[in-house]
């Protein structure tokens, strides 16, 4: 056996020391959780943003297309030939 292979006593031993848990490991997993946590509020406060833009635009288009009038549209240049072939009264 080479002095680097491990026999299973010795590699089982390795294992359970790796499951364990330890301050180091908790205090890595709350930096982790933290910055996650960070991460997602700001994704949730620009989506949140584009979201009331997006609507508040759409109201301010939909009120001015309710409140303003529609505009009269200009008589085209065939129209206006047309009509005065007629005249008036047609």
């Amino acid at each position: 056996m080479n002095d680097h292979e491990l026999d299973p006593t010795n590699l089982d031993a390795l294992f359970a020391q790796a499951r364990a848990p330890t301050p180091a490991d908790a205090g890595a997993a709350e930096r982790f959780l933290r910055g996650h946590r960070h991460r997602r509020s700001r994704q949730r406060a620009r989506r949140v943003g584009w979201v009331g833009t997006l609507l508040a635009s759409a109201a301010a288009l939909a009120g001015l297309t309710v409140l303003r009038p529609a505009p009269e549209l200009p008589a085209s240049a065939a129209y206006g030939v047309y009509q005065s072939a007629w005249g008036e009264g047609w």
